[in-house]
């Protein structure tokens, strides 16, 4: 049985893992969620140009003061950047359909081993619509999965076929849960590396997907066990 981690660990250990994915100066689309946190752990000597769907490039964390002129496509106030730049969502979709974008994370309901992601509807459920995930997942050089290891019932989210209406075909390149990462290149999903609380038999009975393991495995970046990390 996986351990139960505090909620707000479980979020940031995520995000903090995503952060150290990218590339100095890599334009970086951030979806709600989840993801939004990233830019709260971006290394210091490492500058991401954060685009947001509502016309922003160059967006920066979250302040403690919120400035309702600063807001994001999913309502989370934002910090202008030195730089920044503020345009309509028509140039703005034009820089994720045009391919300016190296890499955006999203949220998801389902994920599956051939990179396909189901992230917009539950059939049966309210929902506005799809939004611009499917713009970012066939736009952006990189889709970058950020989730919960399992559903609140329990149940894998990472599966042999997604099982939810897609988002689109085999676009995730990598998963990031609280309690692994897995790589999905050329049709192969790869174990890389595991949270300190778990082991590999603990991720090969909670994830349903089939997968092969790294040569090497290593400890998931960023979660070295701190006494404000308590498991339940």
């Amino acid at each position: 049985m996986l351990p139960v981690l505090n909620e707000d660990v479980v979020r940031n250990r995520i995000a903090k893992r995503i952060a150290l994915e990218f590339e100095d100066g890599d334009v970086v689309n951030l979806g709600i969620g989840i993801p939004t946190l990233v830019s709260n752990f971006v290394p210091e000597e490492r500058r991401l140009v954060i685009q947001t769907e509502n016309g922003c490039l160059g967006a920066g964390p979250e302040p403690e003061q919120k400035d309702y002129r600063f807001i994001g496509a999913g309502g989370r106030f934002i910090t202008p950047l030195p730089g920044c730049s503020f345009f309509g969502s028509d140039m703005s979709f034009g820089l994720i359909r045009g391919g300016h974008v190296d890499a955006t994370v999203l949220g998801t309901l389902e994920v599956d081993q051939e990179g396909n992601l189901a992230n917009w509807i539950i059939p049966g459920k309210l929902l506005p619509g799809m939004g611009g995930a499917m713009d970012l997942v066939v736009g952006a050089k990189r889709v970058i999965v950020a989730t919960t290891h399992c559903d609140k019932k329990g149940h894998p989210k990472i599966l042999k076929k997604c099982r939810l209406p897609l988002t689109a075909v085999g676009v995730v390149s990598l998963i990031v849960t609280e309690f692994a990462v897995f790589s999905i290149e050329d049709g192969t999903m790869t174990l890389l590396e595991i949270a300190p609380e778990v082991t590999k038999e603990d991720i090969r009975a909670h994830t349903e997907a089939d997968y092969v393991e790294a040569e090497i495995i290593t400890q998931m970046k960023g979660t070295e066990v701190s006494e404000t990390e308590a498991v339940k």
